[in-house]
Order: structure tokens, then C-alpha cells, then sequence
């Protein structure tokens, strides 16, 4: 069973910090990272953090689901993490600048879209390997409009249960995909994955959809 509560990170504290931060401005906790002051800042922190794992030799990766990605700070930061060594997978529903794949600039960048029966708006992002990734999630895009003119939050999933939730209905079948997602390459093109021969079609969104049947016929 979930933790009752706080639902995004089973700390009911936590959720009322962030009703009120939204609502009333009033509470500043450290965990919770607010824009326009502090969110963009934070996720160049933990990108760079990734990037320092990897010249340092260690296991280095970024995960980031969202809707576009524009800003350019962020896109710099990405660059070079990618330069740097660590693994970047960036699932992007809508509009993305940053051009992955281009040799000495985004080699380790993989940029793809899913678009579905449904239409998704959650925003997930992983920075590190996993067994030591920290999760976020997010209201924001990696927009300038998002991150330094709008009111937006982000913070860390603390509850194991639900960053394993996480992992396997976000972060996996995004990865796995391959039949509905369609990759970016270094031209501005999307290409549609398809299985290799002999291997079986993989829906992110079936697989997550069968996933939660299954959560909610066990629960009855």
C-alpha cells in the first residue's frame, strides 16, 4: 500500500509545505524548490553534479520527462554533462532545442517523444545511476517561461516505494519503448522506434495502463 498523506513523497508535512508555498507564499522549506527564485538553479546544480560524477569516472546519468525543453542554461548544462561522460535520456512530449547526437557536443544525449491515447503532463526527472539516482518531480517544463516567470515546484520523492513506483512506470517503459516512441536525431528528425526482428512490441502507455488494471484488481 502507498503512504497516506503526503501522496507525492509519503510525508504529509511535506504536502502541506507545498499547499502552502503555492497558495499563500508564506513557507520556505529547503526541500522544495520553487521558481521563478530557486528551481533553476537547482537542476543546473544537479546536472552538474552528474557531470562531475562522470570526469570523475563514476556512473553518471540524467533521466527527465517533461513536456519541452528550451531553456538554454539548462541545454549549455546538458551539453556539457554529455561531454563529460554521463548518459542523458530526455523524453520530451512537445517542443525540444537542444540537438542530440551531434559528435563532441551531445554524443551521449538520446531525445525522444511518446505521443498516445493519452495525454501525459508529468514532468520526472532522475539525476544519477541507479541505487544512488535521486528523483524529482516537477509542475515545470525546462522552459525560461516556466522556470524564471511563472510560480512552479519541484521536490525530491523520498519514499522508496515510490521512486521504484517511479522507475517502473515511468522511467522504464519510456526506455523500452519500441514501438510508439520516436527518436530525435542530430538533423531536427523524428524517427519512429520499431522492434528489432523478432522481438516483441513494447507501448510505454499499454505497459503502464495494464500495470495500474493490475494495481486496481488486486486492491478489490
Amino acid at each position: 500500500m502507498l503512504p497516506r498523506g503526503g501522496v507525492e513523497d509519503g510525508d504529509p508535512e511535506a504536502a502541506a509545505g507545498a499547499a502552502l508555498q503555492l497558495g499563500q507564499g508564506v513557507l520556505r522549506r529547503l526541500r522544495h524548490r520553487r521558481a521563478p527564485e530557486e528551481l533553476a538553479p537547482r537542476l543546473l546544480s544537479l546536472i552538474r553534479e552528474q557531470a562531475d560524477r562522470a570526469r570523475a569516472g563514476k556512473p553518471a546519468r540524467v533521466f527527465g520527462k517533461m513536456n519541452g525543453l528550451v531553456d538554454v542554461e539548462i541545454i549549455e548544462a546538458l551539453y556539457a554533462a554529455s561531454q563529460a561522460g554521463a548518459q542523458i535520456d530526455l523524453e520530451v512530449r512537445g517542443i525540444c532545442c537542444l540537438k542530440p547526437g551531434v559528435k563532441g557536443l551531445s554524443e551521449r544525449i538520446r531525445v525522444f517523444s511518446v505521443v498516445g491515447r493519452f495525454l501525459e503532463h508529468s514532468r520526472v526527472f532522475v539525476f544519477g545511476p541507479e541505487g544512488e539516482e535521486e528523483v524529482f518531480l516537477s509542475s515545470a517544463d525546462w522552459m525560461p517561461r516556466n522556470l524564471h516567470r511563472r510560480v512552479e515546484l519541484m521536490f525530491p520523492v523520498k519514499h522508496p516505494e515510490l521512486r521504484q513506483r517511479l522507475r517502473r512506470e515511468v522511467v522504464e517503459p519510456a526506455l523500452s519503448d519500441n514501438y510508439r516512441a520516436r527518436e530525435l536525431d542530430a538533423s531536427g528528425i523524428y524517427r519512429r522506434r520499431t522492434p528489432a526482428p523478432g522481438e516483441p512490441e513494447r507501448d510505454a502507455q499499454h505497459t503502464v495502463l495494464a500495470a495500474i488494471q493490475r494495481r486496481s484488481f488486486h486492491a478489490t
